[in-house]
């Protein structure tokens, strides 16, 4: 990894009686895009503010660049807060020049709506963009300094999938430019499409960290089929090694070329079936082996249904 944009170091953060960090420790490298995925209530924003400088931590160090955040130039951090309002009746180049304003030397604003897909746009007011054109705009604030880091607290919520592909993909853009990313999110998706490294975060700690590829092949477990049937694994025999689901009969380690064996099987033993599924373990299948959070499936590529607030807003 290259050197260190971000050092966190055993960081400790309580709110009263609840624990929003605990013994946290990561690193991101300058250059790469850093995820800190988990549900709400895991941490993430509580964490972003301490290595953004504006909460101070109970214990541990953090570092950006070497120093501490509230020793850092401001100008070398740019900052999307996973909710910001700036006034509707300015349009997207107003926005960029007045927050380009607050520095001593900014991008020039025409490359900035040009970096985030927004020239055509560039005179519509905020409050007339869609969704995820406001967005988009917001990312634009944080970028017109032109920082050397990059923090985006869950920078596509609250937008359709359209806007979100989109904002995405200026994401993507600014990534293989060279930028330094560090962004929170409890989107497995949005994780798998953009990030280099990960650290899964649930209830204030960090269960791992790694590319999420190589999470998977660490943690994932087996592929497996579930044939949809009524029989148990005694129907199969031994052939196989087979367990009982809600649904039927599962069957690890089964690769695709194996799916005609099964199939075989169960015809010579009669076993009638509905249905076959096959599917390979992804990072959702990790974070829930890892964190121990839940069993069910989430939804819409979000990891929002997988745990409590555990403390909601605070965090």
């Amino acid at each position: 990894m290259s050197d260190p944009a971000v050092e966190v170091e055993n960081v400790a953060k309580t709110y009263g009686e609840t624990t929003a960090l605990s013994g946290v420790s990561l690193s991101v490298g300058e250059g790469e895009v850093f995820g800190l995925l988990g549900p709400n209530g895991a941490g993430k924003t509580t964490l972003v503010r301490a290595i953004t400088g504006t909460t101070a931590v109970d214990e541990g160090a953090v570092r950006v660049f070497g120093s501490s955040p509230g020793r850092i130039d401001r100008s070398r951090l740019g900052v999307l807060p996973q909710s910001f309002s700036p006034p509707g009746r300015l349009t997207a180049r107003e926005l960029l020049s007045y927050y380009g304003g607050l520095y001593d030397r900014s991008r020039p604003v025409d490359a900035v709506l040009d970096a985030v897909g927004l020239a055509d746009a560039a005179d519509t007011r905020y409050a007339n963009l869609s969704g995820g054109q406001q967005r988009r705009v917001c990312l634009g604030t944080a970028l017109v300094n032109d920082p050397d880091l990059l923090v985006l607290d869950e920078p596509t919520t609250g937008i359709d999938p359209a806007g979100r592909r989109e904002v995405r993909r200026r994401i993507a853009d600014l990534a293989a430019g060279g930028a330094t990313v560090l962004l929170t999110t409890h989107d497995i998706d949005e994780t798998e499409r953009l990030v280099d490294r990960v650290a899964l975060l649930s209830a204030g700690e960090v269960a791992a960290t790694g590319a999420p590829s190589a999470l998977v092949r660490e943690h994932g477990g087996a592929p497996r089929l579930v044939v949809e049937t009524a029989a148990g694994p005694e129907a199969v025999g031994d052939a196989y090694e087979v367990e009982a689901t809600d649904r039927g009969l599962a069957f690890p380690g089964v690769d695709p070329s194996g799916i005609g064996g099964v199939v075989e099987a169960l015809d010579d033993r009669g076993v009638e079936y509905a249905a076959l599924r096959w599917s390979r373990p992804g990072l959702e299948d990790v974070y829930l082996r890892l964190t121990g959070t839940g069993t069910t499936r989430v939804t819409a590529g979000s990891l929002n249904e997988v745990a409590g607030d555990g403390g909601g807003g605070s965090q």
